[in-house]
C-alpha cells in the first residue's frame, strides 16, 4: 500500500469514527435560543447562535426532542416522530439548521424516544377510538384491571414519575406508562413498531443527521406474560441476568442489531449512543457493541461526589469496560435531567444529604440549601478540566459553559416537570431549575433569549454570567470552555491513559500517550508540580509558582504539541 493510500485510509476511518473522542454539547431546543419572540426556543435561534458554537470548538450538537409535542415532558412526549414541533420550526427550518451546522464542521445528533409515544400520537388516538381487542390497541400495552368491576389497575405497579404506572381509559382498560400519564409505552413484540423506527431513522439519516441519542435505550422490550408479578416481585428480581421482565432484557439487542444494519445503510455509517441505565458496566457494554448501538452513556460521575477517589474508580472501571466493548467511553457532567455539576459541588457531599425513606435511600435538600456558589463553580471548573483531559467523548450540556448554577426559585405554578408534580425525587425541586432558558445579554428582554420573554423565568443573577459579559473577560467560564477544547483538539490522542503517583490521596494525576498530563487538586492544600508547572498549557486557576493550589485542574504538555 503506498502512503497516499494509507493516509486515505486512516482518514476515512476517522470520519467513520469521529464520536469516539468528540465533545458534544446538548442542546435543549425550547431554551436555547427563540428567533420568533415567542417565548420558547426553536430551530431558527440554533441557526441564529451556529457561529457560537463554532467558536465554542465542539464537534456535534445533540439536540433533545424538537418534534411536534404537547410538553407533558419536556418534549419526550413524541407525537410525531418525523416533523418538527410548529412552534420550534419547520422541516425546512431542520435542514437549514443541519446545513448551518455542517458548514462550521459541527456534526447533529438527535434524540429518539422508542419507549413510549405521546397520547396525542397518531396511533394511541386510533387505539383509544377503537376500543378493546382491536389490532390498534396491540401496538401498545392494554390489560383489564383487577377487582369486581376491573376498576383497579393490573398491578401495583409506579411510574418513575411517581403514582400509577396504569391509566384507565374510557371503555374500561388500562394502558402501562412507565413515565408521564400522557406517555404511553408502545408495544415492541409489534412488528408494525418496529418498522415504523426504522422509517423514522432513515428519514432523519436521508436529512443529513450524523447519529442518534436514544432514550431509555433499556426498557423497550418487555415480558409481560400472565400472571403479572407485583411490584415487591418485581424489585426483587434480578436486573443483571438480561431476563427481568422490565428492565434491560437481552432480547432489546436484537432490536439495536436490526437498527445497526440501518446505521450501516449510510457512508460514514450513523452512529448512536444509549441512553441506558443499568446495573453493571457488563450490562452496559451490550449497548455499546459495534453490532449493536456502538456507544452507551456512562453516568457515574453524574452520582459521584467531587471526591478523588470516587472519580479515579469511575473513570479507571469505565476504561476497562469501553476497551473490553471495543467502544470508547462518554463523559458527563450535566445534561436536562439532573442538578448542574457546579451546584452539585456546591453542596454538602451527596453521601452526606442522604435520607432513608422507606427502604430506599434518597438525597435530601433543594438546590439553594447551604450552597456554596463560588465552591461549587471552582470545583466544577475542576472537574471540567479533568473530564475534557480524558480519553472518550466528552457531553457537554448547555450552559455549564458559562459556569451556570441551577435555578431553585421557581413558584409551583411556573413549574413544567411531571416529575416535580408527581412526586418523583431530581433533588426535590424536578427538573426544570437546569432547563431555564440561556443569557445571552446581560440585558434585555429574557437576557437576549428572545423578545417575547421566556418560558421559565430567569432570575436575576443571569446577567452576570450572559454570554456577552462572559466574552469580554478573559478569566470567565466561557473563555476556559473555549481554550480548554481548542487544547483538547490538539492533544487528545489515543483511548488510554496512565496513572501517575502523587503521594497524596486528594490528587489524581495520570499520562496520555503522547505526554500529555492532566492533574486535578480534589483537595484542600496545594500541591506542588515541580519542573512540571513550566509546562502548564492550561489551569482553571492561576498556578501559585510552581504549586497546584486546592480545588483546581492543570494541563501539562511539552509546548511542541500546541504551539
Amino acid at each position: 500500500m503506498t502512503d497516499s493510500l494509507l493516509t486515505e485510509t486512516r482518514e476515512d476511518d476517522k470520519t467513520a469514527t469521529w464520536w469516539r473522542q468528540a465533545a458534544v454539547y446538548q442542546i435543549y431546543p425550547r431554551s436555547f435560543a427563540d428567533a420568533d419572540g415567542d417565548g420558547l426556543g426553536d430551530l431558527p435561534g440554533i441557526v441564529s447562535r451556529a457561529d457560537y458554537l463554532a467558536e465554542l470548538g465542539i464537534d456535534a450538537v445533540w439536540l433533545s426532542p424538537f418534534y411536534p409535542s404537547e410538553l407533558a415532558d419536556g418534549g419526550y412526549d413524541v407525537a410525531d416522530y418525523r416533523n418538527v414541533d410548529p412552534r420550534l420550526g419547520t422541516l425546512a427550518d431542520f435542514d437549514a439548521m443541519v446545513e448551518a451546522l455542517h458548514a462550521r464542521g459541527i456534526r447533529v445528533v438527535v434524540d429518539i424516544v422508542p419507549n413510549h409515544t405521546s397520547d396525542q400520537h397518531a396511533w394511541f388516538q386510533e387505539a383509544l377510538a377503537a376500543g378493546r381487542g382491536s389490532a390498534a390497541r396491540e401496538r401498545y400495552i392494554f390489560r383489564e384491571g383487577t377487582g369486581p368491576d376491573g376498576a383497579e389497575p393490573p398491578t401495583d405497579w409506579i411510574s418513575i414519575f411517581g403514582g400509577s404506572a396504569w391509566e384507565r381509559v374510557a371503555d374500561g382498560q388500562w394502558y402501562l406508562h412507565n413515565f408521564a400519564v400522557e406517555q404511553p409505552d408502545l408495544n415492541w413484540d409489534h412488528p408494525e413498531v418496529r418498522e415504523d423506527f426504522l422509517t423514522t431513522l432513515r428519514f432523519w439519516s436521508d436529512r443529513g443527521v450524523d447519529g442518534f441519542r436514544i432514550d431509555v435505550a433499556h426498557m423497550l422490550t418487555k415480558d409481560l406474560t400472565e400472571p403479572l408479578p407485583s411490584r415487591a416481585q418485581l424489585d426483587a428480581m434480578d436486573r443483571t441476568s438480561g431476563t427481568h421482565p422490565m428492565i434491560d432484557r437481552d432480547d432489546v439487542h436484537e432490536i439495536y442489531a436490526e437498527w445497526r444494519r440501518v446505521f450501516n445503510e449510510y457512508d460514514p455509517p450513523r452512529t448512536a449512543v444509549a441512553e441506558a441505565w443499568v446495573e453493571t458496566p457488563e450490562r452496559r457494554a451490550k449497548y455499546a457493541s459495534a453490532e449493536g448501538l456502538g456507544h452507551a452513556f456512562n453516568f457515574d460521575l453524574l452520582v459521584a461526589d467531587f471526591d478523588a477517589g470516587d472519580f479515579q474508580r469511575i473513570i479507571a472501571d469505565n476504561l476497562a469496560q469501553a476497551h473490553a466493548a471495543g467502544s470508547s467511553t462518554t463523559w458527563v457532567l450535566s445534561n436536562h435531567d439532573v442538578t448542574r455539576h457546579a451546584t452539585r459541588y456546591g453542596l454538602p457531599p451527596l453521601r452526606g444529604r442522604a435520607v432513608k425513606q422507606g427502604t430506599e435511600w434518597v438525597r435530601a435538600g433543594g438546590p439553594e440549601d447551604g450552597l456554596d456558589r463560588e465552591g461549587g463553580l471552582r470545583r466544577a471548573h475542576a472537574a471540567t478540566l479533568l473530564l475534557l483531559g480524558l480519553p472518550g467523548s466528552a457531553y457537554l450540556y448547555q450552559g455549564e459553559e458559562l459556569g451556570l448554577h441551577e435555578v431553585a426559585d421557581i413558584a409551583p405554578e411556573q413549574r413544567q416537570d411531571p416529575g416535580f408534580f408527581r412526586g418523583a425525587d431530581f433533588d426535590g425541586l424536578g427538573r426544570d431549575g437546569c432547563r431555564v432558558p440561556l443569557p445571552w445579554t446581560a440585558s434585555g428582554s429574557s437576557y437576549g433569549f428572545g423578545e417575547g420573554g421566556a418560558h421559565l423565568p430567569q432570575p436575576a443573577w443571569f446577567a452576570a454570567a450572559a454570554v456577552e459579559v462572559e466574552d469580554a473577560d478573559p478569566g470567565s467560564t466561557l473563555n476556559l470552555y473555549r481554550e480548554a477544547l481548542r487544547l483538547r483538539r490538539l492533544l487528545q490522542t489515543g483511548e488510554s491513559l496512565e496513572w501517575r503517583e502523587t503521594g497524596r490521596a486528594d490528587v489524581l494525576r495520570f499520562r496520555r500517550p503522547n505526554g500529555w498530563e492532566v492533574v486535578t487538586n480534589f483537595g484542600t492544600e496545594p500541591f506542588e508540580l515541580g519542573a512540571a508547572a513550566e509546562d502548564a498549557v492550561l489551569s482553571t486557576v492561576a498556578l501559585d509558582g510552581s504549586a497546584l493550589p486546592a480545588e483546581a485542574t492543570a494541563w501539562i504538555a511539552p509546548w511542541g504539541l500546541v504551539g
